[in-house]
C-alpha cells in the first residue's frame, strides 16, 4: 500500500475527481477526511470507500470550516497530505456575459480556498515534519479555451502559485505539486463545453486531445497517489498535465 499510515485531507470529494481521489487514497492505505459542501454526497463516498474515510461537511471558502476539517484530520493522528481539489466554473460563454456573482464564486472556490487552506494547514504539516500538498489546476491555465476567460485565469493562478509555494515551503519539508487535467468526465463537463452534452459535441472537443478522449477521475486519482506517495519524495514544484497530449 503506497499511502499506508498517512492521513489525507481531500476537498471536493463528494463527486468527480475528488470522489475517486478519496477512494484511491483509502485503497492505498491512507486515512482520509472527505471535505465537501455536499455533506450527503461526501458521506456516500465515505461509506463506499471504507472505514478509514470520514466525511466532513463544510465550505472551502470559509476559514472556520477549514479549521474544523484540519482538526478532524489531526484527530486521526497527524496530517500528511492535502489535495485542494474543489473547483468551480461559469458556463462557457462570451466574456461580457459573465456576471460579477459568477466571477466572485469562481475566485472564491478556485483561488481563495487555496489561500485559506495554506494559511491554516501549513503550520500543521510543518510541525508534523512535512508533507505533500497537491493542487488541482487545469490545462485551461496553460492553453486556455475561449469562452472561459475568468475560469482560465483562476486556474492559471493555481498552476503558478503551486510552483511558488513549492519553493517557499521546501525548507519546511512540504512538497507542493499541481495536476492540470484536460476537460473531464465530471458534472462540470457540459458547463465547460457550453453546449449540450451530445456525442457530436463531445467529438468536437475530443478532436483537440491527441489521445482521443476526455480525462477520467481515475486518471487524476492515479497521479495524485503518485505525487502523495514517498515515491515522489524528491518531486516538488511540478505542474503535471494529465491531458492526453492537449498541451503539447
Amino acid at each position: 500500500m503506497r499511502l499506508k499510515d498517512k492521513v489525507a485531507l481531500v476537498t471536493g470529494g463528494a463527486s468527480g475527481f475528488g470522489a475517486e481521489i478519496v477512494r484511491r487514497f483509502a485503497a492505498e492505505g491512507a486515512k482520509v477526511i472527505n471535505f465537501d459542501l455536499n455533506g450527503e454526497g461526501a458521506e456516500k463516498v465515505a461509506a463506499e470507500a471504507g472505514p478509514n474515510v470520514r466525511a466532513v461537511q463544510g465550505d472551502v471558502t470559509n476559514a472556520a470550516d477549514i479549521m474544523h476539517a484540519v482538526a478532524a484530520a489531526q484527530a486521526l493522528g497527524r496530517l500528511d497530505i492535502i489535495v485542494n481539489n474543489a473547483g468551480w466554473t461559469h458556463r462557457n460563454k462570451p466574456i461580457l456575459e459573465v456576471t460579477e456573482e459568477e466571477f466572485d464564486r469562481i475566485y472564491a472556490i478556485n483561488v481563495k480556498a487555496i489561500f485559506l487552506m495554506t494559511q491554516i494547514a501549513t503550520p500543521v504539516l510543518r510541525d508534523g515534519g512535512g508533507g505533500s500538498i497537491i493542487n488541482i489546476g487545469s490545462t485551461a491555465g496553460v492553453r486556455p479555451r475561449p469562452g472561459l476567460t475568468w475560469y482560465n485565469g483562476s486556474k492559471g493562478f493555481v498552476n503558478l502559485v503551486s510552483k511558488s509555494m513549492a519553493v517557499e515551503l521546501a525548507p519546511m519539508k512540504i512538497r507542493v505539486n499541481c495536476i492540470a487535467p484536460v476537460i473531464g468526465e465530471t458534472g462540470l463537463l457540459e458547463a465547460f463545453m457550453g453546449v449540450p452534452d451530445t456525442p457530436e459535441n463531445r467529438a468536437k472537443f475530443m478532436a483537440t486531445i491527441p489521445l482521443g478522449r476526455f480525462s477520467k477521475p481515475s486518471d487524476i486519482a492515479a497521479a495524485c497517489v503518485y505525487l502523495a506517495s514517498d515515491e515522489a519524495e524528491f518531486i516538488t514544484g511540478v505542474v503535471l498535465p494529465v491531458d492526453g497530449g492537449r498541451t503539447v
